[in-house]
């Protein structure tokens, strides 16, 4: 038989209104109250009926959280922290996978009601703000990523330009001089900031840009690092040093290189981004621009939790998380 609030009150020797207190986290309960409860909760082995609590605020329990693709790990990795964040607030995550086309990102959003969720935490690749207008506004959302669209929406992101700018810094730190970037793509937020970022860095060091040393990435995966990275061996100017948008395009460059018999990081040193697990364990380890990931999912928890619990109350906020260089083997051999 169920554990009952009565049960932990009787055992407590307090009313059921103070359990109930304890139990939702209320602050004006007695020390020794709240001592004799938390005993008597964990004596009983007592657990809230979360589905009967929410419907008594008007709750649905769940959260959504909108991302391309889980197979890319960055954003695997990151839908687990999400996970857990909002399993930290008893909350569910029900997540919904785009492939990062307008078509999916509009569908996924219309299906968003707050008859199935509280809130929301989009990576939009393709949405412009018109599909923001549409969005349902008693749904709070976050967005998260470099995706930018003109409306008032609460963002959690890194400063990719900087983020980028110190991973080339490295490079020519390095003494490297013809640095190659792969992941240029005219439909991506991401990449016209990391794009930026890379130009930055050459004219901080006097480089010249070369238009022959800028790869395009139709998508962000293995095969798309690995053909941008073959090309570019075989173009006129062979690089020896290159900054990839993503880990992804950076494994597949290592593996290009590899198949070509080109010594990394002696003949050609690489950079990711996004300082995924795998990162760590390609070989050559690579060295990474990793986003504090931890930061980013706990930021975009409590943004919607505070627009949940008092929506209106405060302008959008515009949130820039940590990230560091992770320098290993692809950039220093050791």
């Amino acid at each position: 038989m169920a554990v009952t609030l009565k049960d932990v009150a009787t055992l407590a020797g307090v009313s059921v209104k103070t359990v109930s207190n304890v139990v939702n986290g209320y602050a004006f309960v007695k020390a020794d109250n709240r001592r004799r409860v938390e005993e008597a909760l964990a004596a009983t082995g007592y657990r809230p009926n979360m589905g009967a609590r929410n419907l008594r605020r008007g709750r649905t329990g769940f959260i959504a959280l909108m991302v391309p693709e889980l197979s890319v790990p960055y954003f695997g990795e990151l839908a687990g922290l999400v996970i857990t964040a909002a399993q930290q607030r008893d909350w569910n995550v029900l997540i919904e996978q785009t492939q990062g086309t307008r078509d999916r990102e509009q569908a996924s959003l219309a299906s968003l009601g707050p008859h199935l969720i509280d809130g929301a935490i989009v990576s939009p690749e393709a949405l412009e703000a018109d599909d923001f207008a549409r969005l349902d506004p008693g749904v709070p959302m976050v967005m998260l990523g470099e995706h930018a669209v003109d409306f008032p929406i609460d963002h959690v992101a890194i400063d990719n330009v900087r983020a980028a700018q110190q991973a080339v810094g490295h490079l020519v730190a390095m003494g490297r001089r013809r640095i190659a970037a792969i992941g240029q793509n005219p439909h991506r937020g991401t990449a016209a900031l990391r794009l930026a970022g890379y130009r930055a860095a050459l004219a901080e060091a006097g480089l010249p840009e070369s238009g022959a040393l800028v790869a395009p990435a139709l998508n962000y995966h293995r095969r798309d690092g690995a053909e941008a990275m073959a090309a570019l061996l075989d173009g006129p100017e062979p690089p020896d040093a290159v900054f990839c948008f993503n880990d992804l395009l950076a494994i597949g460059a290592l593996r290009a290189a590899a198949e070509r018999g080109v010594r990394v990081p002696a003949d050609l040193a690489v950079v990711g981004f996004d300082g995924t697990e795998e990162s760590a364990y390609s070989l050559p380890s690579l060295t990474t621009v990793a986003p504090d990931k931890s930061a980013i999912a706990q930021r975009a928890v409590e943004l919607v939790h505070r627009r949940i619990n008092a929506p209106g109350a405060f302008p959008p906020e515009d949130v820039q998380t940590p990230f560091s260089l992770r320098i290993r083997e692809s950039t220093t051999g050791g």
